[in-house]
């Protein structure tokens, strides 16, 4: 009997995180979801696991490996996909805006690393796609949380890409652009050479490829996928 792929996907409850559900689910991956609300609906459209939680929680991400193992048995793929964290004037965010904002950019990462990265050493690979930011690498003003958490993100990244490898464990990140998720405005949409904002079946089938066999030389990478947003080369 053929032994499906299993991938567990946080933030799955809607946007980028419930398309890539979609995606994957219709790649034949088995998949254990999880979202404040249980994600419910991308649960059951996928016959999927469907667990109660938050990214910023150690206790839940906790539960939604230890359960993603009593039903499966194995993990091959995380995608770590999360909710914005808190937004305003540089030097008006509070420390604890900045440190929920560390907690859901950056240590979800770590956690989850620890988690399922001795799943995926016994099994002898496993790969990991964060859902980042195009302004990862451009910091903007009106995303000063998200701008430097994610650039220390891709540090990150590339750090346990180095560590792992050999082991045939990846980890990269995808930075989106603006997505069709939330409403673009007019004058957004004229600073984006595509002229139009992304499409969440494209950054579903980016992380698609990330995770596969097909990137399997592809490791400790932030991939823009902005439409081609950014400047820098």
């Amino acid at each position: 009997m053929a032994t499906h792929k299993v991938a567990v996907i946080t933030g799955a409850g809607r946007g980028m995180g419930a398309a890539a559900a979609a995606e994957l689910a219709g790649r034949g991956y088995r998949l254990a979801v999880m979202s404040p609300s249980g994600a419910p609906e991308v649960a059951k459209a996928h016959q999927a696991l469907g667990v109660a939680g938050s990214v910023s929680i150690p206790a839940d991400l906790d539960r939604l490996v230890d359960a993603t193992l009593v039903r499966y048995g194995r993990i091959d793929a995380v995608v770590n996909s999360t909710g914005h964290p808190p937004r305003g004037k540089l030097l008006e965010l509070s420390d604890a805006d900045w440190l929920a904002g560390v907690d859901l950019l950056l240590l979800n990462v770590v956690r989850m690393a620890r988690l399922v990265t001795p799943v995926f050493l016994r099994q002898g690979s496993g790969s990991i796609v964060n859902v980042s930011t195009f302004s990862a690498f451009e910091p903007s003003l009106a995303f000063p949380v998200s701008s430097a958490l994610r650039a220390a993100l891709a540090g990150f990244t590339k750090l346990y890409a180095d560590e792992y490898a050999s082991r045939n464990i990846r980890m990269n990140n995808i930075l989106p652009g603006f997505v069709e998720s939330y409403p673009v405005d007019a004058d957004t949409v004229r600073q984006i050479p595509m002229g139009r904002a992304g499409k969440l079946g494209e950054i579903a089938t980016t992380i698609a490829f990330l995770l596969s066999d097909e990137a399997g030389y592809i490791t400790g990478q932030n991939l823009r996928v902005d439409g081609g947003l950014t400047r820098s080369v």
